[in-house]
Order: C-alpha cells, then sequence, then structure tokens
C-alpha cells in the first residue's frame, strides 16, 4: 500500500488555508473550546437512513432530487459505487461503527447488538477520550441500540427523545442508563399483541393514546407537512429542528476536536416531504419494468410502487434542502476549514420486483448501494472515485486521516484517494443479510452478495424453496440486474462461486463449534 500523499503534511498545509475570515468578520459561529489542529480535526459523520444512492441525482438519476449534496461533493471526495455491509438498519449502522461485516460482528437481527468484543472494538474506542469528546446520536430506535451497546466509549450519548417534539418510548427515558434492555421490555410488555401474550392487555390503550396524540400533531401541522409530519415509530422528530439543535452544539456546547456520529431518521419511511416538494416528480416518468422476485412482498400493483418511489423522491429533495442549510452553516463558520466530514447511509431502498422497502432478504443495487462523500479540512475540489467500496472502510479511513493506528481486526481498508491500493479493482465487497439466523451460529440462512470487478454473486442459503440459489450480474453491462448471467456465464459464475463459498466456510469457523 503506497500512499498518494502525506496525510500530516497535507492537512498542515490545508490548515493555513484562509478561514478564520468568518470568524473575524463576525458572521461564524463561535465555537465552544475551539482548540482543533491540523493532526485533530474534527470528524462527523452525517448518516441519512434508508437513502439508495439510485434515487441521487450526484449518482445520475433522472429525478433532481440532490442539488445541495451536489454542491456539497464539488468540495469532497464522491464514491460511485459504495455499499452498506446490510439492507437494514442493525447491520449497516454496526458495520460502520465497527469497521467489520455482519458475519463478524453478528448484529443480524432488529434487537440483536454486536457480539461483546466490539464493546471495546468501534470507531468510538479508538478515537481515546483524552483526545477526543464522542458524541453520538440517532432518531433511529434501533440504531439507538446499537449505540447503547457501545455507550462506554461515548461521552455524549444522546437518545432521540432529547431531540423530537414527542417521543412515545418512555421506558427508554426512565431507564436510560439501560436503554437497550428498556427498548426491548417496552416492545415486549407494551407494543407486540400477539408476539407476547403479555402485551395484550396494554396494547390497545397505549395505541389509542398514541394514535390521537398523533393524529393532533398531524392536523396543527398539516399547512406545513401535508402527509403528517415526520415520525419513525413512536417518535416524531422533524429534520429542521434537529438540524437546529446540530447547529446550535457546533457553535456553543461541544468541545472541540469532537467525533460525532450523527444518524437522521429521513428519507426512511413513512415518506413525509414539506408541502413545497410534493408537487415535484409528477411528471409521468416511470422506472424501468422489472419481473417480480420469488421473494416479493408487495402485494398490490407496480404502479403504486411507483406512486411510492415518487413520494420517497420528494423526501429525499427536502431533505437535501435541509442538508443545504447545513452545507451553508458549515461553509460560513469555517468548520469545513477544520473538519472531515461524511455523508453517508447505512442501507437503501427498494420499489421494484414487487418488493418494498428493506425488510426482504434480497441485497439488489437500490438496496446495498449507498452514497458516501467525505470531504476532508480545506478541500476546495472535487475527485469521484469508481472502485467498489463498502461501510467497513469508513472506520480505518478516519483513524487514517486522524494518525491513528489502525486495527487488525477492522475488515475495510483505508480508502482512495488518501492510498493507493493496486489490489482495488481485484478486490471483493460483500454484504449479508441474516435476520433468521441464530446470532452465534454458523450462516445456515442468509442472503450475502460478493462485488467484485464488474460483477455481482448473490447467494440464497437456507430459505426453503430458495435453498442453493445464486443470481450473477454484470454491474457494468446490465446496471439494472435485469440478466441473470448465473447459468449462462459459467467460468465467471464458477470462479466468484468458489470464493464466496470460501469466505463464508472461513467467517462460519468460529461458530462452528457452538453447533457441535
Amino acid at each position: 500500500m503506497k500512499s498518494v500523499i502525506n496525510r500530516r503534511g497535507f492537512l498542515k498545509l490545508a490548515s493555513l488555508l484562509p478561514f478564520a475570515t468568518p470568524f473575524l468578520s463576525g458572521s461564524g459561529p463561535i465555537l465552544k473550546g475551539s482548540k482543533t489542529d491540523a493532526d485533530n480535526p474534527n470528524v462527523i459523520i452525517l448518516v441519512f437512513d434508508a437513502f439508495s444512492a439510485l434515487d441521487a441525482s450526484l449518482y445520475g438519476f433522472t429525478r433532481q432530487t440532490t442539488p445541495n449534496l451536489t454542491l456539497f461533493a464539488d468540495r469532497a471526495n464522491v464514491y460511485h459505487s459504495h455499499y452498506s455491509a446490510g439492507n437494514f438498519t442493525t447491520p449497516g449502522t454496526s458495520s460502520i461503527l465497527s469497521g467489520t461485516y455482519p458475519w463478524t460482528h453478528r448484529a443480524f437481527t432488529l434487537y440483536n447488538t454486536m457480539v461483546d468484543s466490539f464493546r471495546a472494538k468501534n470507531i468510538f474506542s479508538e478515537f481515546k477520550s483524552s483526545d477526543y469528546t464522542r458524541i453520538g446520536f440517532t432518531h433511529n430506535f434501533f440504531a439507538s441500540i446499537v449505540l447503547d451497546h457501545l455507550k462506554n466509549n461515548i461521552d455524549e450519548f444522546i437518545l432521540p427523545n432529547e431531540v423530537t417534539w414527542i417521543d412515545f418510548d418512555f421506558f427508554n427515558t426512565i431507564f436510560s442508563g439501560d436503554y437497550g434492555v428498556a427498548a426491548h421490555s417496552m416492545q415486549r410488555y407494551l407494543k407486540k399483541p400477539g408476539m407476547y401474550p403479555d402485551s395484550l392487555f396494554l396494547y390497545p390503550i397505549y395505541k389509542t393514546i398514541r394514535d390521537k396524540i398523533v393524529e393532533l400533531q398531524d392536523m396543527q401541522n398539516i399547512e406545513k407537512f401535508p402527509l403528517g409530519v415526520p415520525r419513525y415509530r413512536d417518535t416524531i422528530f422533524p429534520l429542521e429542528d434537529t438540524l437546529d439543535w446540530l447547529m446550535e452544539q457546533i457553535r456553543h456546547k461541544w468541545p472541540q476536536p469532537f467525533l460525532a456520529y450523527l444518524h437522521m431518521m429521513p428519507p426512511h419511511d413513512p415518506y413525509r416531504p414539506r408541502i413545497e416538494f410534493t408537487s415535484l416528480f409528477l411528471d409521468g416518468w416511470h422506472p424501468e419494468s422489472k419481473p417480480d422476485h420469488f421473494f416479493a412482498n408487495f402485494k398490490d400493483h407496480q404502479h403504486v410502487l411507483d406512486g411510492l418511489r415518487v413520494t420517497y423522491d420528494q423526501y429525499i429533495t427536502y431533505v437535501d434542502a435541509e442538508f443545504g442549510r447545513l452545507h451553508d452553516f458549515f461553509q460560513a463558520g469555517g468548520i469545513y476549514e477544520n473538519s472531515i466530514v461524511v455523508v453517508t447511509s447505512d442501507h437503501g431502498e427498494l420499489f421494484e420486483r414487487m418488493i418494498w422497502q428493506h425488510n426482504t432478504p434480497v441485497l439488489f443495487q437500490p438496496i446495498i448501494r449507498v452514497p458516501l462523500l467525505i470531504s476532508i479540512p480545506g478541500q476546495i475540489t472535487r475527485q469521484d472515485i469508481y472502485t467498489s467500496t463498502s461501510a467497513v472502510d469508513i472506520l480505518p479511513t478516519m483513524l487514517y486521516l486522524t494518525g491513528r493506528p489502525i486495527p487488525e481486526w477492522t475488515e475495510g481498508q483505508v480508502l482512495p484517494p488518501f492510498v493507493t491500493n493496486d489490489d482495488s479493482p481485484k478486490r471483493s465487497i460483500y454484504a449479508v443479510e441474516a435476520k433468521g439466523n441464530p446470532k452465534t451460529a454458523p450462516l445456515r440462512k442468509a442472503t450475502l452478495a460478493m462485488i467484485k470487478g464488474d460483477y455481482k454473486i448473490i447467494y440464497y442459503r437456507g430459505y426453503q424453496g430458495h435453498d442453493g440459489v445464486f443470481e450473477l450480474y454484470n454491474l457494468i453491462q446490465d446496471p439494472e440486474e435485469l440478466n441473470d448471467l448465473y447459468d449462462t456465464n459459467s467460468a465467471i459464475a464458477s470462479e466468484l462461486k468458489f470464493e464466496l463459498l470460501a469466505k463464508i466456510e472461513e467467517k462460519d469457523a468460529p461458530f462452528m463449534q457452538t453447533t457441535t
């Protein structure tokens, strides 16, 4: 591995750029404890949940959904083939934070957390409290459970209810010191009638009260949010309020340097754009028709899915507009000059093959290909990177850029252009879906995808009626994944199948004894 730039020298040179002007003129924020230097830049990781790269105009989507993200790209490194390591929040978030794939951290289901060894093997543990203030926040109930698992290495663990209008998850507030246990208890005893018999009496009362309060909030804000106020599960949180809060923390409250993992719920469903975005994209455009998949989960018609995608794209545009306010704040306050800013997502969203959302065993491109942009201190030009990259690369890259050692346990690599790696075009990138697999057992029921060069192979394992099924696509010639080459391209298929199965066997080995 050969370095393209000398990290320390580059960052020190960047720090000499004229970023003090906004502060001298009085137009920028007053930053508390501003001691950040070239060797200890702030690290700001912004995750927008369920954001598919295939619905971003930045990456060529026909609808103009991301003009502000495109402006940010003018001063960032833009990754065009970046992949989540999973297809829903828990594994996707855990891979960003741990720098490992789901088959290693084992956070397979919504309530799973990483195996205990990762309490001390994650991005927060690698940034010592003596050097950085470490901050973790998310709107997402399940991402909060992951952060709770790592809280011994987080200096400020901010629960969703601190930055929301309403949060009905009161167990989590009362028992904030045991957030994960409280979250699971509330789900068990209050929210899941039929799954747990002990919840049957309380749930109707809880639901009636919640629904009335939500209805009142929606009615009071109907002129601004005609489809309802942005929410997720039992939390109501307009994104603009969250970003106002974030800017206030950066202005006055968070000592520098800081590492902040900030996980916003939009554009995750339910899709609730602000009123000025609800008239967009009503032009009759329809995506390419695709055959139903054997894991189809949508019971209506494709035109209904297409309509949901319109609303999703409107919601992305709303998110992009709010990101634009944050981008302006970063520029005016000189924050880009002393901060590494990362914009990405934990997974994407699907509106095709009669599959909706991401609660599915499939690993098609819209659900695992996500945005990644990284701006380093003082960067003023855009650089586009087309080699395949993974969520597991974020942790080692942040460590490299801040001069910290990269642990052996990470499965990621330092991203280009910060280093060159002659093997990058030959590198294999993985995604794992294993909701139905026990946490400490070998992968017996899972979907696994491997991207290598132009090709992507998908393996369905342990599903009744579909065990041992493979799919193979050439992503360059067939970006819509319409032509399954598994039977017709036997040489490539055999090579990729052999490599993927060998990797699964390798990753299963530590867990084999649990089933013998």
